[in-house]
């Protein structure tokens, strides 16, 4: 072998009518393909390869080039080399520092592998010479087909294939059509699949219309590039055109003293400005971003960022604003036209109407309305923007989670806006709107920051005069606004924010405002929405109340207002239909309209029961009447609690049963029935979960009733939370408790002494029919409760000696049995 290093140059004279061996080395070649009378050099790397070389050189130098099928088989096999290939002969070798070998080879004749000889350590095989047929067209065919290729060549070289001017020449001369299409196949560069099927077409003028075809897509792809580059260099040669055709027009236009479209952009922007009438601060933070918008090309990501800065600066009303409807009895019209009742809201509105007044200057409330839903909150802020002439914004908090809804995005991030509080103001148009915030308490939290903390500094009247939005950078006077929220619920407000508001609660309505609200403001509208008039339909009272207590179970009228337009449907489609008019809705007809009921009202209790104790509840939909069961049976003192209770009621029912074993004594009870004998508990209805303190003396009296066996006032309602030493503690929701009473037609209720205050805020016509009972202890609820005697309590029968009753011996049970039917006198707590 040849030193690496020596640079060992061969060359080799190629005779004519050369011998063609019929077995000869094999050397697979990639990424091209080798035609006969072709010269090429090839870099030679493989193991395999360099031996093929190697024999060739020790032989007659001939060596069969095949291309591979796919290129990156690095040891491809007999299946993975094309069968046709070319016959070359090595002129000159050179070994390369890199063990490489660069070989300078000239194709002579096409062969194809007959057999392969041996595989290793290299390929070497048996071939077969081809030779080109005779070609099957004309003379003046082949002719036609020659100057088409060649015709095809200049017009590729015109459109920017490079080829080298020697190629060039040579096919200009060339007048074999067999040798013009290997000549120009092996200089196109193309992929070789396309190549190779070029080489194995052995018909002259078949090969070289292949070529033909080949040469137009070349054409025809390289048209297509190169006007797409024309359009291209248009469009950039037409932008670069028109920049400078601006910047001469500018000149012009400043040479003339005339303003382009920027100069008169930034001059109505400093116009704006100045009719804004900002204050001082926000106007030195206006004129500085307008004198970066001056600096600035207008073509900039950040010019746009400033102009969208500067659109929100002058388009908000920094010192616009509506003038107040100070008339206050137009002010209590305007509210009574659009809500019943509701006299505590409209009282307060009144109030601040008459002290804006007398006052000028006045910070604006900040309102909080809670109360369950229905019962015409939000709506009852587009009353107060009505009545004082403000504009009115409304937005919905529910399911808010990202504090930058409230306080706005900074300016640095892309696609920054303000906080939805600026962005009404802007909606507004005026700093001094009615701003509704609805479903405060739905306000949610995550990894973006608490929204509710964020309006603190909104809803605070220390703080809310210089409220900062993050995308504008500069306060903002928010103490002019009025700023109305809704809830259901208080508990889910944030504590600090509900410091800051003035809470209004607003309870559910009675049947007979329910009843008021359908005949003056949903029949009404439904009938307006419905396209039909009071001629067409009348929904009698009665009707109504049965709508209310049968289909509905709510403390607001939403679903009221969908029952009602449920009716008014099915009249519509019987006008429509020319089925008559003048139709009368009442509670005997109405199922015909709205089907089956879909509440029945609790059933009142036949007569007095032995453990069995009226409770009331309080619910989101209003008050309910809870029948509170307990019972006694053999076992080992167990207490079951039963009726889906959450964990406070489960603990006031065993604090009501400790205060009854501390009365074992003044209820005649003995020690050992609270050891042989199970309390059970059940609270109807069981699927409906159930908590709180306020059923704890119904739970008592009833626990207390079972174990002495005497029946509880069935006309009786109570509430109230109990302790182990048994006094009563005050409940909430007095109001929705007492119309729950009413409905369920009980005549006495039992409240704790201190919520007698309450019933100040309770309407008196509500408490009509119904006595209310004080109480500060347990004992006094037993004593009221359970105070009447069995009915039909047998009497003792007298013995016929003395004709007085009969003193047989007297055990627990007896006793219990006594009591039970009557005999001894109750004990005195009773």
């Amino acid at each position: 072998m040849t030193d690496p290093n020596e640079r060992d140059e061969q060359e080799v004279h190629i005779p004519h009518n050369i011998e063609i061996p019929t077995q000869l080395p094999l050397l697979p070649v990639r990424d091209i393909v080798v035609f006969p009378y072709m010269v090429l050099p090839l870099f030679v790397g493989r193991e395999m390869s360099i031996k093929a070389i190697e024999a060739a050189l020790a032989g007659n130098r001939m060596i069969f080039l095949a291309t591979q099928k796919a290129l990156d088989v690095e040891s491809p096999s007999p299946d993975d080399i094309h069968t046709i290939g070319t016959v070359g002969i090595i002129m000159r070798m050179l070994k390369l520092p890199d063990e490489r070998i660069k070989i300078l080879v000239q194709g002579l004749v096409k062969g194809k592998i007959i057999k392969y000889i041996q595989t290793d350590p290299y390929f070497s095989v048996r071939i077969e010479r081809l030779v080109d047929t005779q070609p099957t067209a004309s003379p003046l065919e082949a002719e036609a087909v020659m100057r088409t290729v060649k015709e095809q060549i200049e017009r590729l070289v015109s459109l920017g294939k490079a080829m080298i001017p020697d190629v060039m020449v040579v096919i200009e001369n060339l007048e074999d059509p067999g040798r013009l299409a290997d000549m120009v196949a092996s200089n196109l560069g193309l992929k070789v699949d396309v190549t190779q099927s070029v080489l194995e077409v052995l018909d002259p003028i078949q090969r070289l219309r292949r070529v033909s075809e080949i040469l137009a897509k070349e054409i025809d792809v390289l048209s297509m590039q190169q006007k797409i580059q024309a359009q291209a260099k248009g469009e950039m040669d037409k932008t670069q055109r028109e920049y400078f055709l601006r910047e001469q027009l500018k000149a012009i236009q400043k040479e003339l003293g005339e303003s382009d479209e920027r100069t008169e952009e930034i001059a109505e922007f400093r116009k704006r400005i100045a009719d804004a009438n900002m204050p001082e601060k926000v106007l030195k933070e206006a004129e500085k971003q307008l004198k970066r918008l001056e600096k600035m090309h207008p073509d900039t990501a950040e010019s746009a960022t400033v102009r969208t800065y500067l659109e929100w600066m002058v388009e908000l009303p920094w010192s616009k604003r509506s003038k107040d409807n100070l008339d206050l009895k137009a002010a209590a019209k305007v509210l009574n036209e659009d809500h019943y009742d509701l006299e505590k809201v409209k009282e307060r509105i009144l109030e601040y109407l008459a002290v804006r007044k007398l006052k000028e200057k006045m910070k604006g409330p900040i309102l909080c309305f809670v109360g369950p839903p229905g019962v015409g909150k939000t709506s009852l802020g587009k009353s107060i923007a009505r009545a004082l002439g403000r504009e009115f914004v409304r937005i919905s908090l529910g399911g808010v989670r990202d504090e930058a809804e409230i306080r706005g995005h900074r300016r640095t991030y892309v696609g920054a806006l303000p906080g939805r509080i600026i962005q009404g103001l802007k909606q507004a148009g005026t700093a001094n709107p009615v701003f509704m915030l609805d479903e405060v308490d739905k306000v949610g939290m995550d990894f973006r920051g608490d929204p509710s903390a964020a309006l603190l500094e909104v809803l605070d009247p220390e703080q809310n005069s210089s409220f900062t939005d993050h995308y504008l950078g500069v306060p903002f006077d928010l103490s002019e606004v009025m700023f109305i929220t809704t809830s259901n619920l208080i508990d889910p407000i944030l504590p600090a924010l509900r410091d800051r508001m003035e809470i209004i609660e607003i309870p559910g309505y009675t049947e007979e405002e329910k009843v008021g609200i359908a005949q003056k403001y949903l029949i009404p509208r439904q009938l307006e929405e419905h396209g039909i008039t009071n001629q067409h339909v009348q929904i009698t009272e009665p009707a109504i109340r049965k709508i209310i207590s049968h289909y509905t179970r709510e403390a607001g009228v939403r679903n009221l207002e969908r029952e009602i337009a449920n009716i008014m449907r099915k009249v519509a489609k019987k006008v429509a239909e020319g089925k008559g008019r003048g139709f009368v809705v009442d509670a005997a007809n109405l199922h015909k309209y709205l089907g089956v009921p879909k509440h029945v009202p609790e059933a009142e209790l036949e007569k007095d029961e032995v453990g069995v104790a009226t409770g009331l509840a309080w619910t989101e939909t209003g008050g309910d009447v809870l029948h509170i069961e307990a019972t006694v049976m053999k076992g080992k003192g167990q207490l079951t609690l039963t009726g889906h209770l959450g964990d406070v009621m489960k603990e006031s029912a065993q604090a009501a049963l400790s205060y009854v074993r501390s009365r074992e004594k003044t209820l005649h009870l003995t020690p050992d029935m609270f050891t042989k004998q199970d309390l059970h508990i059940h609270v109807p209805a069981g699927a409906i979960p159930k908590d709180g303190p306020s059923a704890g003396i119904t739970m008592a009296t009833a626990i207390a009733s079972a174990l002495a066996g005497i029946p509880v006032r069935r006309d009786l309602a109570m509430t109230g939370e109990i302790t182990l030493r048994g006094r009563v503690l005050p409940v909430g929701g007095l109001k929705e408790k007492i119309l729950a009473a009413k409905r369920a037609r009980l005549t006495t209720v039992i409240l704790p002494r201190r919520n007698k205050k309450d019933l100040e805020e309770i309407p008196k016509h509500l408490l009509k029919g119904i006595r209310i009972l004080f109480v500060d202890t347990m004992d006094q609820v037993i004593k009221i409760a359970l105070h009447r005697k069995p009915q039909g309590a047998p009497k003792p029968k007298p013995t016929p000696a003395s004709g007085k009753a009969a003193a047989p011996p007297v055990g627990p049970t007896e006793k219990r049995r006594r009591e039970r039917n009557g005999a001894p006198e109750l004990p005195a707590m009773l």
